[in-house]
């Protein structure tokens, strides 16, 4: 049986801005890139489709903020981590004695 072959994002970018550019034709580019012509008009669709999320900046701001948010929860807890040693210090010190 033979194994199907999987391709990267980078190598369907490729494929689909070709074809997107009208430059060659589909069959000479699915030739070129040893892919279907049926995958080729696929990722040239989809290229289509979603070229607009290349422009898009929520997602990276949505990332910075769960970053800035992940920082400031850890310092709190450091904080509290550092609390509840100097109280537990405290106590162990005011038992013994």
């Amino acid at each position: 049986m033979k194994k199907q072959r999987t391709f990267t994002p980078a190598f369907k970018a490729k494929v689909a801005m070709d074809a997107i550019k009208g430059v060659k034709t589909i069959e000479k580019i699915s030739s070129e890139y040893e892919v279907h012509t049926t995958q080729v008009n696929k990722w040239k669709t989809h290229g289509q489709k979603n070229f607009s999320l290349v422009f898009e900046k929520t997602d990276v701001d949505q990332i910075q903020k769960l970053k800035e948010e992940k920082a400031e929860s850890e310092k709190k807890l450091y904080e509290q981590i550092g609390r509840l040693q100097v109280e537990n210090d405290f106590l162990k010190k005011n038992l013994i004695n």
